[in-house]
């Protein structure tokens, strides 16, 4: 009896709240058909796997992919690209999205904040295409305006799309115009579930608008900020395949070939998709310390990390 009772109670409790977990279904069917089932495909990565042969044809070759992408001259290359281009994503671009949030809280009137926020956002939508032939049109030697504005005053042309010291600033810079409106949105959020009270507690103690900002909003946002920096950590060896792709060409090749560029041309491209799926195992593994590396961290400073 007393193992029946908490079966009863349970399915009593699902049944009052069926309509949640009717909401609940489409996500839990998302991640089911498009993140869990498709794990059984790592095991291609010690394969060397064909098309013609199936699964179970092809042979087992066991940790030989892993081995000859650690021993290739090209995946210091690649590792360096990735996480140097992740860097300067972490200490360029992950601020933007918090300062933005402040700056938008400090607007009164709503009109004016709501319209801000709008084109803020709207970057987010637009596709990498779209965004990359955008920095062509600025950035471009024969049609660039900023390289028209400088022929115009006199100065020579820069090349900025073929010099590979400018490729990492530009990707970075793409990544704040697209994307730092839209990071806001969590920011503001946590920014709204301040109590009012201290705010206005802090005004009558004569704190300025800074002093609020440095000690209220910001400590009152620092959990959510550690969140996201933690999950920022495990992504840092994915930089964004399209992006890359689309702005790559032959005279950047070796500050633009990542991680992403080389499973897709090793995998699609070439035909070798054990290769491709042993690099994005190794992707995910590298993302895992990370993530648990991080968030160790954190917890021995005192802070609360993600679990």
């Amino acid at each position: 009896m007393d193992r029946v009772m908490p079966t009863n109670k349970r399915w009593a409790r699902m049944k009052r709240n069926r309509y949640i977990y009717l909401m609940m279904s489409a996500g839990i069917i998302y991640f089911f058909l498009f993140k869990f089932m498709p794990l059984w495909g790592l095991l291609l990565s010690f394969q060397d796997y064909s098309p013609f042969k199936g699964f179970f044809g092809s042979p087992w070759v066991g940790f030989k992919h892993f081995s000859n992408l650690f021993h290739s001259e090209q995946f210091y290359i690649m590792a360096r690209n990735t996480f140097v281009i992740s860097i300067f994503n972490l200490v360029f671009y992950f601020p933007v999205p918090i300062v933005l949030a402040l700056m938008l809280n400090e607007v009164r009137h709503e009109l004016f904040k709501k319209i801000n926020q709008s084109v803020v956002y709207l970057p987010h939508f637009l596709s990498w295409v779209i965004l990359v032939s955008l920095t062509f049109f600025v950035f471009s030697s024969d049609i660039g305006i900023i390289n028209k504005l400088l022929v115009g005053s006199g100065s020579e042309p820069v090349l900025f799309l073929s010099e590979p010291k400018f490729f990492w600033i530009l990707l970075t810079l793409q990544n704040i115009w697209k994307d730092a409106g839209w990071g806001t949105i969590i920011f503001l959020a946590a920014i709204a579930g301040v109590d009012p009270a201290r705010y206005e507690a802090a005004v009558i103690d004569g704190a300025s608008r800074w002093r609020q900002i440095f000690h209220i909003t910001l400590p009152a946002i620092r959990p959510t900020i550690i969140i996201l920096l933690i999950l920022r950590f495990g992504n840092m060896a994915d930089v964004g395949f399209e992006q890359v792709l689309l702005m790559m060409n032959p005279l950047v090749n070796s500050v633009a070939d990542v991680f992403d560029t080389y499973s897709y041309m090793q995998g699609i491209v070439g035909g070798k998709i054990s290769v491709g799926v042993a690099v994005g195992m190794f992707k995910g593994v590298v993302g895992l310390i990370l993530v648990v590396t991080a968030n160790q961290i954190v917890k021995r400073l005192g802070y609360e990390g993600i679990y």
